[in-house]
């Protein structure tokens, strides 16, 4: 618990205030940056800029030019007020005057003071780092001693503290509530969108900056004899691009060839995007003996409520058809569907034209449920019939054991 001073009292609403370290530590680490208020020669100055809690420490980041940290070289240091605000909703009531927000806000007063020592700088500026993503400072190269030299910090301890909340809905005079106006609150929230990498990169995107999800749209990596499954990166564009350009590949698909590597990447944007909202949850799959990228699979239509989700969004390059490769794909995912996710129902839609498709979900040990007219496009925009085939949980030992047979039997499988 914090000690209440003079500058952390609240004058007004006692009842939102707080002085738990915990609830202050919370909202300082979850913010990325805060406001910094300071006075130079008698003129008020706010900084917006980054910060990162250590302990009982926030250190700010910045320029050795700039302003703070220059009046942070004497031996006084320099005062300031540090902010971080969380704005969690906007609250709307049928009146103007009670509309507000829900947020959570710490306020901390201190003596800020320029860290000077090299081991106190760079275990600061790795916490900042790592604050993007948890282990990022040991994937980046640090800093040399010139640019150490260049980068200032500001270190202020933790000791006036005051944390102040606003949670919950409206609040209304009563003679407001007949109103015939709307009323209620609009939930604010920082997300991430599907990381963007820069060019020339090829790494994948690491663990940190993938969002934590549910298992059932988790893309977990899985291992066969003869086909690996790996989340689906915009690093694999090139490689796709170049192992699926046979135009038999891009048939029967709702998407037309990428006539280039920008079209791929395009088409694999599109997944990744599909992947951030919910959509698909897509691999890339990889010949287990060459290591080289040959195509990609999805699930679809995820439906962890109802324990359902569908396999599609399949293409692969031509030299792996009628090997074991897309049935020990299709056995890991059904694998990881029934026995892993709890799934009691999966399906697949192919068109209707497709006969090398419907013949490999078929061998799957899928079964037939019907066609569903018009139900997608093709990319000259006429509309195709889709035949559906769905696997239940009760018909999967069965078929989990012919889809074994297949692959140890020494002819090639669909």
């Amino acid at each position: 618990m914090y000690q209440q001073t003079e500058r952390t009292t609240a004058k007004r609403e006692r009842g939102r205030m707080s002085y738990e370290r915990a609830t202050a530590h919370a909202i300082l680490d979850e913010a990325y940056h805060c406001a910094l208020g300071f006075t130079v020669d008698g003129e008020p100055r706010v900084l917006p800029t980054l910060h990162v809690r250590v302990g009982e420490t926030v250190y700010v980041h910045g320029s050795t030019g700039s302003r703070p940290l220059l009046a942070a070289r004497g031996d006084a240091g320099l005062r300031v007020c540090l902010t971080v605000t969380q704005l969690d909703g906007l609250v709307l009531a049928r009146s103007q005057f009670h509309h507000s927000v829900n947020y959570r806000s710490v306020v901390a007063h201190g003596v800020a003071r320029l860290v000077t020592s090299e081991e106190e700088k760079r275990t600061a500026l790795d916490a900042l780092i790592d604050k993007v993503g948890r282990g990022r400072s040991a994937q980046t190269r640090p800093p040399t001693r010139r640019e150490l030299a260049e980068t200032a910090m500001l270190a202020i301890p933790l000791h006036e503290v005051s944390v102040k909340a606003r949670a919950g809905g409206v609040l209304e005079e009563a003679e407001d509530l007949d109103l015939p106006y709307w009323a209620g609150v609009v939930p604010l929230r920082l997300v991430p969108g599907v990381p963007e990498p820069d060019t020339g990169v090829t790494a994948p995107v690491p663990h940190y900056l993938r969002p934590p999800r549910s298992p059932w749209l988790t893309p977990e990596p899985m291992h066969g004899d003869h086909v690996i499954l790996e989340p689906l990166d915009m690093a694999h564009v090139d490689e796709l691009f170049a192992a699926t350009r046979d135009p038999e590949v891009w048939r029967h698909l709702t998407h037309a060839q990428p006539a280039d590597r920008d079209g791929m990447a395009e088409l694999v944007a599109g997944a990744l995007h599909a992947h951030h909202t919910g959509e698909r949850v897509p691999w890339v799959q990889r010949d287990a003996a060459t290591g080289e990228v040959i195509g990609t699979t999805s699930y679809y239509e995820v439906n962890e409520a109802k324990r359902s989700l569908g396999i599609g969004h399949t293409f692969l390059s031509r030299r792996c058809w009628r090997t074991g490769v897309n049935t020990e794909a299709k056995l890991l995912l059904l694998t990881r569907a029934f026995e892993e996710l709890g799934a009691v129902r999966v399906v697949w839609h192919t068109d209707s034209r497709n006969e090398r498709s419907r013949a490999a979900i078929e061998r799957l040990g899928a079964r037939r449920e019907g066609v569903l007219k018009m139900h997608r496009l093709r990319p000259d925009g006429a509309w195709y019939d889709s035949v559906q085939y769905a696997m239940t949980v009760d018909e999967w030992p069965a078929a989990h054991i012919r889809l074994r047979e297949k692959l140890r039997a020494p002819a090639t499988v669909g």
